[in-house]
């Protein structure tokens, strides 16, 4: 069977269970029978002998009998919306729904949403232990918390805590339903974009120098958790992992950080800085802690392109604007130190950074113009498959003539390849390459 498919049978028993629960509450509540028995005395399904990504999540868990129905009450409205439509039960006497059963309308879901209060009613009625015991369970030292497990969606104002609606966080979501968790795309709450890096290595050509300070990222990266926990280095030195890449455009930085997170089995995103920056006041820091908050237990290496605009240095100036730009740079260095996966900033000018940043740094790469020796090899590299060049092409005098980045030599070689189509010729000339440089030089304000 399809994780999905399992999943189904185990919910469907949890909703069973979830839809008793409710019913004897209402019983026992409303006198509605001779029932005595607790809601305690109804037992969850069993989970020994259940396969399902559902299941062993929540045997993972560890949950409690309050831990479990709180969860399977806030995935209810998602998976079977009408068995919550008891709560829309009036209170007669006052015309009105009960206070005591929570819950809100959602602006498009006709269905009953519950809250903190509809928690705290099926599994304490009216007792007010039972509700003191909740504000724990949705404090941030439980693991519904720490593990982003589920939520209390944020209330107004002096508004009771457990008013808030009940969100279970989205990776856990895809687990107990479709089996697995979506890499997110690319959307103005998440501007960030998945680096895919087809190449190795061996495709890299830089300095040994330069591959030697990547080595050492990568080896943090393998080794955090030897670090941090079974040599107890958690109290001494702070999470995560703090690089700087700068230099000229197209001299290999998102390559490296692709191949970084290759290497290590981790997803490398590259955030849209543009996206980021707001001109409303606060906008750019919710924008910031909502990629950190979905990165922060995935283990993620994020990369901030051309982070300048964000990470730049702060102004002394006194105006409104300046405080807030100040007060942006601050939010994002307290976020950059409590990540605990690896932040890579990657930028052309290293003084173009703001020297908080910079202190805290574990790495600043400098990504240098590619010396003559590895422009030729950065040239072998580039036109080593089906189109070929001309006899008279030396590619040793054009390593030396013209001082190219392997961004640039790229660009040359797609330039070369539209030309080589219109001519329906694989051949590439030394006019071809000419002019594909020209074009990259004439970017820069550069004459050939």
């Amino acid at each position: 069977m399809e994780s999905y498919e399992l999943n189904a049978e185990s919910l469907s028993r949890e909703l069973d269970w979830l839809s008793e629960v409710i019913n004897r509450r209402f019983a026992l509540y409303f006198k509605q029978s001779e029932e005595k028995q607790e809601i305690t005395s109804i037992k969850a399904p069993d989970l020994s002998f259940d396969s399902s990504v559902f299941s062993e999540t929540i045997k993972k868990l560890n949950l409690s009998f309050e831990e479990r129905l709180i969860t399977i009450l806030a995935l209810a409205p998602h998976v079977k919306p009408q068995l919550l439509d008891v709560f829309f039960t009036k209170n007669s006497t006052f015309d009105r729904g009960f206070s005591e059963f929570g819950g809100i309308k959602g602006d498009n879901f006709g269905g009953f949403l519950p809250t903190g209060e509809t928690a705290a009613f099926i599994l304490g009625a009216d007792h007010v232990k039972t509700r003191i015991k909740l504000l724990q369970i949705f404090d941030s030292s439980h693991k519904f918390y720490k593990q982003k497990v589920l939520k209390l969606d944020v209330t107004k104002d002096n508004e009771p805590l457990l008013s808030g609606t009940l969100v279970i966080d989205q990776d856990y979501f895809d687990l107990f339903t479709i089996g697995k968790t979506h890499k997110p795309t690319f959307s103005s709450k998440f501007p960030a974009t998945l680096i895919d890096v087809k190449a190795n290595w061996s495709d890299l050509v830089i300095d040994p120098s330069i591959k030697k300070q990547i080595d050492h990222i990568y080896a943090w990266i393998k080794n955090n958790d030897l670090i941090m926990n079974a040599w107890e280095m958690k109290d001494k030195i702070k999470p995560g992992y703090r690089a700087l890449f700068y230099g000229p455009p197209g001299t290999g930085k998102t390559f490296t950080a692709g191949l970084i997170g290759k290497t290590a089995g981790k997803d490398v995103y590259k955030i849209d800085i543009s996206m980021m920056v707001s001109k409303w006041v606060g906008e750019t820091e919710k924008n910031l802690a909502r990629v950190f908050d979905m990165a922060e237990n995935k283990d993620w290496i994020l990369f901030f392109d051309e982070a300048d605009s964000l990470f730049g240095k702060r102004s002394d100036g006194g105006s409104s604007q300046d405080r807030y730009a100040n007060q942006e740079v601050s939010y994002l260095l307290q976020r950059t130190e409590e990540y605990p996966g690896t932040v890579i900033l990657s930028s052309n000018l290293k003084g173009n950074i703001d020297e908080a940043f910079t202190r805290r740094f574990q790495s600043m790469v400098h990504f240098k113009m590619p010396l003559e020796r590895e422009r030729f090899t950065l040239w072998q590299k580039a036109f080593d498959g089906r189109i070929s060049l001309a006899e008279e092409v030396d590619l040793k005098q054009l390593s030396k003539d013209y001082v190219i980045s392997g961004g640039a030599i790229v660009n040359v070689l797609k330039f070369c390849s539209i030309r080589a189509a219109q001519k329906k010729s694989p051949v590439i000339t030394n006019e071809d390459l000419i002019d594909g440089i020209r074009s990259e030089f004439l970017k820069e304000g550069k004459t050939v």
